[in-house]
C-alpha cells in the first residue's frame, strides 16, 4: 500500500479508538435532538469551504490581477465541501450514535479523497513524480473538519447542523 493510500484509509493523528471515546457523547446528544426533532433536519444551508477557504479564495480572485483567469472565481474542489456540507447537515441520516460516528468518519475520508482527486488547474498542476496538487490540502482539511467538526460542539459547521443544537450526553 502506497503512503496515499494508506493516507485516504486512515483516520488521522489520533487513534480511531480514542476519537470514538471522545465524540461518541455529542453523537448521543445529537441522536437526542434528532429524535425530538423526528429527524426532520431544518434547511440545507452551505458557505462552500468553510474556515474561510471559498470566501478567501474568493477575495483572491476579487484581488489578485489574472487570478480568476489562470484558477476561476471559486475552489475548484469546492463541490467536494459541498457534498460533506450535506453530509453534515442531516447527520449522514443516522439515527443512532454509531451509526452517526461512521457516517461522520466516512463523509470527512470522503471529502479528504474528493479533495486530493481534484484535477489540477491550469497553473496550479504538480511537476512530474510528485504529489496531487491537493493532497496536502486533503490532508489539513480531514484534520480540521475532525477536530472541529464534532456534535454538540455548538459551531455552526458541526455534525448534524440542520438540527437545533445539542448537549453531549455524559456517560
Amino acid at each position: 500500500m502506497t503512503g496515499a493510500t494508506a493516507a485516504a484509509q486512515t483516520p488521522g493523528p489520533v487513534p480511531e479508538s480514542l476519537q470514538r471515546v471522545l465524540e461518541l457523547p455529542g453523537q448521543r446528544g445529537l441522536m437526542r435532538v434528532i429524535d425530538a426533532m423526528r429527524g426532520v433536519p431544518g434547511p440545507f444551508t452551505t458557505d462552500g469551504c468553510s474556515g474561510g477557504l471559498s470566501a478567501g479564495w474568493a477575495l483572491l480572485s476579487d484581488v489578485v490581477p489574472g487570478f480568476t483567469d489562470a484558477y476561476a472565481h471559486r475552489p475548484p474542489w469546492e463541490t467536494c465541501c459541498i457534498a460533506h456540507d450535506r453530509a453534515y447537515h442531516v447527520a449522514g441520516g443516522a439515527r443512532e450514535a454509531e451509526q452517526g460516528y461512521a457516517a461522520r468518519l466516512a463523509a470527512d475520508m470522503a471529502l479528504r479523497a474528493c479533495v486530493a482527486a481534484t484535477p489540477a488547474t491550469e497553473g496550479a498542476g504538480s511537476p512530474s513524480g510528485t504529489a496531487p496538487p491537493y493532497a496536502d490540502l486533503a490532508d489539513a482539511m480531514f484534520g480540521a473538519v475532525r477536530l472541529g467538526g464534532g456534535p454538540c460542539s455548538g459551531l455552526p459547521w458541526r455534525w448534524g447542523y440542520g438540527f437545533a443544537p445539542c448537549i453531549p450526553e455524559l456517560p
